[in-house]
């Protein structure tokens, strides 16, 4: 679903995430991400959902309009009010959390499309929210250095469960082989 004439990696990957993200939610994939930006997008959407499930409660009654002819441009007028800066001289600084918002709102309105039997939409507003990232994100992300801001911020982090497990059973491997080294050496010596 990328542009042809983009060789750019931060704008392919943009429209990889917009494309796998809208699938995700839908429920139209079971394969793993595509990539890892796409993979922390899941992991960071699944977690709004989960921490704040009344923020999510509202969209079905601002959809309400939505119908298979409007829902992409009323999807971009939501996030071009929402971007827009306060003094029209300004520029709005895009942080990585308003970045995961368009596709986080981008996946509610997949889902209430999806819901509300308007399937048809669904591959029309990848692309579009693709583009709309490429024209309007795109540039601030290459100012960041690409997408591993938001891969390191949002994607799934070890719990600290798991890392002291993986530290136990490295001593213990440690021990263990320092205890058949001396076991072997002594044998040799008798």
């Amino acid at each position: 679903m990328t542009t042809e004439r983009s060789d750019d990696h931060v704008v392919k990957e943009a429209y990889v995430m917009a494309q796998d993200y809208i699938r995700y939610v839908t429920g139209r994939t079971s394969k793993p991400a595509p990539s890892t930006a796409a993979a922390a997008l899941r992991h960071a959407g699944d977690d709004l959902l989960e921490k704040y499930p009344i923020f999510f409660k509202r969209w079905p009654r601002v959809f309400r309009e939505v119908c298979p002819d409007n829902a992409c441009d009323y999807l971009l007028k939501i996030l071009d009010e929402h971007f827009q800066p306060e003094k029209p001289w300004q520029k709005k600084e895009l942080t990585w959390s308003g970045i995961l918002s368009i596709y986080v709102l981008t996946g509610q309105l997949a889902a209430y499309c999806q819901k509300n039997g308007m399937e048809s939409v669904l591959e029309e507003l990848e692309f579009r929210v693709g583009q709309y990232v490429e024209r309007k994100v795109c540039p601030n992300i290459r100012d960041k250095g690409g997408w591993s801001g938001f891969i390191e911020r949002y994607a799934e982090k070890e719990k600290p469960e798991h890392t002291i497990i993986r530290a136990c059973c490295g001593v213990l491997l440690l021990l263990g082989s320092v205890s058949l080294t001396y076991y072997i050496y002594r044998r040799r010596l008798c």
